[in-house]
């Protein structure tokens, strides 16, 4: 074991797999490089340990990248051993696990490392929505090295961990900036600012529990069904969730309490837990069956959406898509988030990400709506018109193109309204246009019902949906907003 709680290649992927269950492949693989002196250099392996093995009884295929070898640089063969066991992945239709650490391509094999870098991404966009990528990130992943990862559907950083396209140095030559390594992109900033990676881990042994806990929710395959566990739990109506709630709609709360009242055991897997923590997504378990969750936090921004949020979900709910995991969408917004700063950043593309995704799935999507759900933000946080197929909302939910503040801002003319007049728009305006009894009335909502009964009405339509089939126009494929 090494410094800092690390552990070797071997010793992770002992940890990963059951035990005695890796069948290596390419073992004796080696460069075959000459220049600057490399006919001298013995690398096992070429610095990568390859092959397939079990975790808890499935198999998987697994590339986990040595340090200690050469840096763990990808050279010809390190590259040809990570494209092979990953085709191979692909047609078992088993998941991918890569361990990574490198210091990127291989300098002294020149131009042929890149072009067998390039066949790694090849194949993980080959493989894109077919099979489960996961990749682990335990100390730095360099240039080319770290396009691999951001191709995968899942990225675990430990906080040892660094990715960056270009170096300090690097950087320091040409921009003349002072980073760290750390500041650059470390564990910390791509979890928290560029939304790069999905989870941090304090160490090793921690990153590899949550790849194991991870695969627990997804299936072998885009084929297949996830794994259901079995549940004794009897989907009964639960009252506390009325009190989670606030009937007042400037109250906050935290969503992650109604996810918990609502999930199997309690248990739910944030994905992305402190990136646009405004929207909250991630798995769970309702009478034993996997659903992705996505929800508007309250306690963040009002649960607005903003640029990261539209990103965050919207690849969330394609994940979800791609591996057949039923949505459950929960619903608090007052709307996408205002301001200069959002709308320059792009928010009408970053928020029509949003809307495509949810538009394009073609699994079972089950929304409830909480409190508010207004204007575009209804729209986006799949809405009837988008494709759910089954809506709930509580009592007291506002649903409407404006709340009732906004709408007197611009109906009352000129703001000429005396009070009185204001207050008597106000209470029509809630009365005939922004409860949910007027949207289930139009169809759009298929049920008002008590905060308690979320979780049995949740788990009803799920076995109820279980058949849901979906015809699509033949195309070659969608263009997703940038």
């Amino acid at each position: 074991m090494g410094t800092q709680g690390k552990l070797s290649a071997r010793e992770r992927l002992q940890i990963l797999l059951d035990p005695e269950s890796l069948v290596e492949t390419g073992v004796l693989g080696h460069h075959r490089a000459t220049a600057f002196g490399m006919q001298r250099v013995e690398a096992p392996g070429d610095g990568v340990i390859t092959g397939y093995g079990r975790l808890a009884g499935r198999t998987v295929c697994v590339a986990a990248e040595d340090f200690a070898v050469m840096g763990g640089s990808i050279g010809e063969m390190h590259a040809g051993k990570v494209s092979r066991i990953l085709e191979l992945a692909l047609r078992l239709g088993v998941p991918f696990i890569q361990l990574n650490e490198s210091g990127g391509a291989r300098i002294q094999e020149g131009v042929v490392a890149l072009d067998r870098l390039s066949e790694i991404f090849r194949q993980n966009t080959l493989a894109s929505g077919v099979i489960p990528q996961i990749s682990v990130v335990f100390g730095p992943a360099a240039g080319g090295a770290v396009y691999s990862p951001a191709l995968t559907d899942f990225t675990v950083m430990t906080r040892s961990a660094c990715m960056f396209v270009t170096g300090p140095d690097v950087i320091r030559t040409v921009t003349h900036e002072e980073v760290s390594f750390e500041d650059l992109g470390g564990g910390e900033v791509h979890n928290r600012q560029s939304g790069v990676a999905h989870f941090l881990a304090d160490d090793d042994r921690q990153a590899i529990a949550l790849v194991r806990e991870l695969l627990g929710y997804l299936p072998d395959n885009n084929a297949s069904e996830p794994p259901a566990v079995a549940s004794g739990e009897p989907p009964r109506p639960d009252e506390a969730l009325r009190d989670l709630i606030p009937r007042d709609h400037t109250r906050a709360y935290d969503i992650k309490q109604v996810i918990a009242r609502v999930s199997d055991a309690g248990q739910f897997l944030e994905i992305q837990a402190h990136f646009a923590p405004n929207v909250v997504v991630g798995f769970a378990r309702l009478r034993g069956r996997p659903v992705g969750v996505v929800a508007n936090q309250p306690r963040v921004m009002a649960g607005t959406l903003d640029v990261d949020a539209s990103d965050k979900a919207a690849r969330f709910v394609r994940t979800c898509d791609a591996f057949n995991l039923p949505l459950v969408t929960l619903v608090d917004i007052p709307g996408y988030l205002p301001g200069t700063d959002q709308e320059h950043r792009g928010l009408i593309r970053h928020g029509a990400k949003l809307l495509y995704a949810y538009a394009e799935a073609s699994v079972p999507k089950l929304t409830v709506i909480l409190r508010k759900a207004v204007g575009g933000g209804y729209i986006a946080m799949s809405s009837r018109g988008l494709g759910a197929d089954y809506v709930l909302a509580l009592p007291d939910a506002e649903v409407a193109v404006l709340g009732a503040e906004g709408a007197a801002n611009i109906l009352l003319k000129n703001g000429q309204a005396t009070p009185e007049d204001r207050e008597a728009f106000l209470r029509e305006y809630r009365e005939e246009l922004a409860h949910p009894y007027h949207a289930a009335r139009r169809g759009v909502v298929d049920d008002v019902i008590d905060a308690s009964e979320i979780r049995p009405r949740l788990i009803a339509a799920l076995e109820g949906l279980r058949g849901k089939t979906v015809d699509r126009p033949v195309k070659k494929h969608g263009n997703i907003p940038l």
